[in-house]
């Protein structure tokens, strides 16, 4: 939505409010710039109902769905009297890579860290990648991700949307944050620091001895063998948590015989 004091519909929207979602005339949307900005909303669902909005129809390809937004006036609470709220983007801003797997798992991963509040998403290719986006195949993924991640955002009332980059190589992945910030996801791999802000997942084959000995430091989830996409959302949750306050950096344990 560019501008949420003046919220105007595309057809894809208005088929999912009417026609998917079935909203009543006089229930209330959340619109969204996608950069912090938003504002609350009233369906109309008749195409009536004043100004603020685009009425649709089925010359917007969308047979028999009509409707508007129209701006909230005197409704309680942040934003009731249609005022454009803004809230304040989260920091730090958190990074996962992940090296895309084939069917449509890539894009329930970029679904899954757009609800947990992950910044930005690196489509990555290493060595041992099966899928290798490029060229105008890899443009036209990005592009499909760019949308499940909009669609992820309305679903769970974000108001910034993620960065989906585009394809990124191993090699370039250290230039994604300061030393230190970037980490790969490996079974072996050390504690998650709330310090470190890019995690990168391999493929299903896993990182090659030479990307391993790239000089970036491992972090694991727990004992068992994940999955790729599993790996990026566990990684997501925890940079999340960490960030929030919703789970606490462990303290160093003394070892074992040692008094403090």
């Amino acid at each position: 939505m560019d501008d949420p004091a003046h919220p105007v519909l595309s057809s894809d929207d208005a088929h999912h409010l009417g026609r998917v979602l079935r909203l009543r005339a006089g229930e209330e949307v959340i619109v969204s710039d996608g950069v912090g900005h938003w504002a609350r909303t009233r369906w109309t669902g008749d195409g009536g109902g004043g100004s603020g909005g685009g009425a649709l129809g089925a010359e917007r390809g969308c047979p028999g769905v009509t409707g508007v937004l129209a701006a909230l006036a005197d409704a309680p609470g942040p934003g009731g009297d249609g005022s454009v709220q803004f809230e304040e983007a989260p920091l730090p801003k958190l990074t996962v890579a992940f090296a895309p797997t084939k069917g449509e798992r890539p894009e329930w991963v970029v679904q899954k860290l757009t609800e947990l509040g992950i910044d930005r998403v690196v489509p990555l290719v290493s060595e041992r990648s099966v899928v290798r986006w490029s060229g105008t195949r890899g443009q036209g993924a990005v592009e499909r991700l760019r949308r499940v991640a909009r669609e992820a955002a309305g679903q769970c009332r974000r108001v910034w949307l993620p960065e989906i980059a585009e394809v990124m190589r191993f090699e370039a992945l250290v230039g994604l944050g300061a030393p230190g910030d970037v980490v790969l996801a490996q079974l072996s791999g050390d504690r998650l620091r709330e310090s470190q802000l890019v995690v990168a997942v391999g493929p299903e084959g896993g990182w090659s001895a030479d990307e391993l000995a790239s000089g970036l430091p491992t972090v694991g989830f727990g004992l068992s063998v994940l999955r790729a996409e599993t790996a990026a959302v566990t990684a997501a949750a925890l940079m999340v948590s960490l960030r929030t306050g919703t789970v606490a950096q462990m303290a160093p344990t003394a070892p074992v015989g040692e008094s403090s």
